[in-house]
């Protein structure tokens, strides 16, 4: 591929339109997502950076995420995914966060299923998880969750009320 993706361009443009400052967490796509956001010209209008918590520890140590909330269900859950994303909304100052967290393969992740992906939303309106079932091999799962990360952003930053 050249040049930024469609999906970046589109959230960079909208949040920059909105005055919106955007941060991610990653853990399925280990910086991926912030990689294509920082891609598109004009990132550094709205992207205030990213935290890849790869490992529970920096999802606890950095972000926040609950230990206990780990040890009992895994990373990949809707609540740390929310969690995650809350975490770096708190930590990056910003007005948007997106949290990436699943089981990319080849072998199932804290039980989950090869596919199984979750996303987090923060923003100043609350939190969500969005719960997506991405097909393919390692590669193609984590490119499916940055491209569904970036659409899912775009869509609750252009929400009529969601900005400054």
């Amino acid at each position: 591929m050249t040049g930024p993706r469609p999906a970046a361009s589109a959230l960079v443009e909208a949040a920059v339109r909105r005055g919106l400052t955007i941060a991610t967490a990653e853990s399925l796509t280990g910086g991926a997502l912030a990689a294509a956001v920082v891609d598109v010209p004009g990132a550094s209008a709205c992207f205030e950076g990213a935290v890849v918590s790869y490992s529970n520890r920096v999802k606890t140590d950095v972000l926040g995420v609950p230990a206990p909330l780990l040890a009992e269900r895994g990373s990949v859950d809707p609540d740390v995914a929310v969690a995650m994303a809350e975490g770096a909304r708190r930590r990056l100052g910003t007005d948007w966060a997106v949290a990436t967290t699943g089981a990319a393969g080849p072998e199932p992740h804290d039980g989950k299923p090869v596919g199984t992906v979750w996303l987090g939303l923060a923003g100043p309106q609350g939190s969500t998880a969005v719960e997506l079932h991405a097909a393919g091999d390692r590669p193609a799962i984590r490119a499916a969750t940055v491209d569904a990360a970036l659409e899912r952003l775009t869509a609750a930053i252009s929400l009529p009320g969601n900005s400054q």
